[in-house]
């Protein structure tokens, strides 16, 4: 015998997993031990020889207790210096992949489910729940004296009960660099799942792999005697209420359950002069706690993504509102005013709520003289469609729409609205702005799509394969030099943390984060842990991941990262609280716990340059104070760039005083509020067009994609036509 064999069989006889007096089966895979017998037509990769290293068979041992010999034709066993953890996996995956129907790889799955030991009931604590398993599973992992890992696991489903078998026979007894070494890939090659479509037991493997690396980098970090890392700030919530962990989670907390009489106030005054209120997701959270509990008593208050609040607009009108107050930045506030003016609503004020100028740094980028620059390169390339990101002001896209024909798009529908155009204007180049981790996000999900399968590329847009998405990738542009503040915060460290702590949690980020979150996140979507996408994609996706756990009615701790601005979860609280209550007031008796996780250092604090030019100096209505806010990260921003604060400066100057003090001078009769009016732009174009009519016109372009999923014809046809100087042939 080998003498390389009998080293590598004896280092897999010395786990613990070796359980002959536990288990009535010694040999649990006697698949993978005699798998080459199933064939007759195959050689014998392995014969077995009698078991001369100890009585005692070996419970995981894939290969005949303690010795195996080559065939001639066999190929080489690894010496004992290689890891043991890959070569097992590597006979894993030849067991499954010789099975070529997914039928005869989950009953062999089923088979291998009757071999896991049992586990003690104390195993099946919430703490080891593994997260985003349709299935209950339960997962322990420790280190023996060696330093050795030693799992194990259980589940409710039979199917499950196999993944997990398999995986500890993989890694149960192996080194902790093994298992953090060991790759979601890797699992993808077992081939198992897809049955019918579904991708939810190939999300099995991953998520109890990754559950195990967690755990395993704990357990190393206690070993060498690190210091426990501190957890990001957050808040749970369950049917009885919310617990804040952390004073950054406190202070969010704070204004859930705002004061009553304040609420009364704004409603009794919006009743009165018949006021709506649109407001943006990231508004400040004890705003949003008082305009939540305010619709109770007024409908006409809408907190929303920046595509929903002038549609609303106008649907209060048409209710008979006489004033509109928009709280987000000026652009917001610009949009809404011309989107009721072309719906014939002029005679509807509309009010920001600060005499100064709410900037937005991703906006102000779109207005700089290097993106008109990036524009007229595309005005010089043949066949160019600008996409622009809705963030942005009508002037931007007003102007832009006169150099290259342009489509506005959301972060929801970015990636549909592009790659549409590809598939029906033949060799486009696409130029899209401003928004920099945006573009290189939408790149780098091109390149993946490069090494789909044309199925899966079909499933994201029905006209695509792998060669048009190849062909698509040089004729796609972006620019390079405008992000939002906010999210500029979720770069390499704050990501280091998730990837540390929060491996196994349901990722959500906003698809302007950048390029680290961005692929955190889209890993995590992959196996259905994740969402990449607008405000209300988050939303949507936290709903959904409740509402399943609530059908399943088990006891559960979900837990989010919240990859956008912080000022979000106020909506999202408000979500949770109705689904849970209304859980409680059925049959269900599971206990849910949802923890909202904030990527934020719990004593993030505004550090201000006196110095600084730029910094922005404003006076809340009603305030005596000067609250500096200072617009851009390199200069400070309210919190640290190490672990962020995702807290928009310029959104906070929408405060519930402003909001009161507006409502309550109007009408304006007095003429004190014309500071606080949206801009009605009666600017014109280069070429002599109002501002407010053709900066809308890349909206109503992006209305009709929505409705149709096609490109309107008018916009085609200006594509088709373009010269090289940006001006249509005539």
């Amino acid at each position: 015998m080998d003498s390389a064999a009998r080293k590598l069989c004896t280092a897999s006889c010395s786990s613990s997993a070796c359980y002959s007096s536990r288990n009535p089966n010694p040999n649990p895979f006697p698949y993978l031990r005699f798998y080459t017998h199933r064939n007759k037509s195959r050689t014998p990769s392995f014969k077995s020889i009698k078991c001369i290293q100890t009585s005692n068979p070996c419970f995981f041992s894939p290969l005949p207790c303690s010795a195996v010999t080559a065939s001639a034709s066999s190929p080489p066993i690894p010496s004992i210096s290689e890891k043991l953890a890959n070569y097992k996996l590597e006979l894993l995956v030849s067991e499954f992949k010789s099975l070529s129907e997914p039928i005869d790889r989950v009953k062999r799955l089923l088979n291998y489910a009757n071999n896991l030991p049992e586990i003690d009931e104390s195993v099946r604590a919430s703490e080891n729940r593994v997260m985003g398993c349709t299935a209950q599973v339960w997962l322990e992992v420790k280190m023996d004296n060696e330093g050795r890992l030693r799992c194990r696991a259980d589940s409710d489903s039979e199917i499950t009960k196999g993944f997990c078998s398999c995986l500890i026979w993989v890694l149960d007894g192996a080194a902790p660099e093994e298992v953090l070494a060991m790759k979601t890939e890797d699992l993808a090659e077992l081939n198992v799942g897809k049955l019918s479509g579904s991708q939810s037991r190939v999300n099995t493997w991953h998520n109890v792999l990754i559950s195990m690396q967690k755990k395993t980098k704990a357990l190393v970090a206690k070993r060498e005697g690190m210091p426990p890392t501190e957890p990001f700030p957050s808040l749970i919530v369950n049917a009885d209420g919310i617990h804040a962990k952390g004073s950054y989670a406190e202070a969010q907390a704070k204004y859930l359950f705002p004061d009553e009489l304040k609420v009364k106030e704004l409603a009794n005054v919006l009743k009165e002069k018949k006021i709506g209120v649109v407001a943006h997701f990231y508004m400040d959270p004890e705003v949003q706690g008082v305009l939540t509990a305010a619709q109770k008593h007024w409908p006409h208050i809408h907190i929303s993504d920046i595509l929903v609040m002038a549609d609303t607009a106008v649907k209060m009108a048409d209710a008979g509102c006489e004033f509109i107050t928009v709280l987000g930045v000026d652009f917001m506030s610009e949009n809404v005013r011309a989107i009721l003016d072309q719906a014939g609503y002029g005679e509807v004020g509309v009010y920001r709520m600060s005499s100064e100028r709410i900037g937005c740094s991703l906006a102000d980028a779109a207005s700089t003289p290097a993106y008109m620059n990036f524009l007229e390169v595309a005005s010089l390339a043949s066949t160019s469609l600008h996409v622009v990101y809705i963030n942005t002001s009508l002037e931007t896209k007003a102007n832009a729409n006169e150099l290259v024909p342009t489509i506005t798009c959301t972060s929801s529908n970015v990636v549909q609205t592009i790659l549409q155009a590809f598939a029906q204007i033949p060799n486009l180049n696409i130029w899209y702005g401003p928004d920099s981790y945006m573009g290189a996000n939408i790149m780098e999900l091109f390149q993946q799509m490069t090494m789909m399968t044309d199925e899966e590329i079909a499933e994201i847009h029905p006209e695509h394969n792998r060669n048009s998405i190849r062909s698509l990738l040089p004729r796609m542009h972006y620019y390079q030099d405008g992000t939002c503040i906010v999210h500029h915060l979720f770069g390499s460290e704050v990501v280091q943390k998730i990837n540390e702590m929060y491996s196994d949690a349901f990722l959500t980020a906003h698809f302007e984060v950048p390029g680290e979150m961005f692929s955190l996140a889209m890993g995590a979507k992959r196996r259905g842990m994740g969402v990449v996408g607008s405000t209300q994609n988050i939303l949507d996706f936290i709903k959904k991941k409740v509402q399943d756990a609530l059908d399943r009615n088990h006891d559960n701790h979900l837990q989010f990262v919240l990859g956008t601005e912080s000022g979000m979860v106020t909506s999202i609280v408000a979500a949770l609280r109705s689904l849970l209550g209304s859980a409680k007031s059925t049959s269900r008796k599971a206990n849910i716990d949802v923890e909202i996780v904030f990527p934020v250092s719990s004593d993030s604090s505004s550090r201000i340059s006196k110095s600084s030019s730029e910094v922005l100096n404003f006076v809340g209505i009603g305030d005596s104070v000067k609250l500096p806010v200072v617009p851009g990260v390199a200069s400070g921003e309210g919190c640290s760039i190490n672990g962020g604060c995702a807290s928009c400066p310029y959104m906070k100057m929408n405060s519930l005083t402003a909001l009161l003090k507006v409502c309550h001078l109007l009408p304006n009769e007095r003429n004190v509020l014309s500071a606080y009016e949206a801009r009605r732009m009666n600017l014109r174009t280069p070429q002599g067009k109002l501002i407010a009519d053709a900066g809308c016109e890349p909206i109503l372009h992006m209305r009709h994609f929505q409705a149709t999923k096609k490109l309107p014809e008018k916009l085609v046809s200006e594509v088709l036509h373009l010269h090289g100087n940006g001006r249509p042939v005539s």
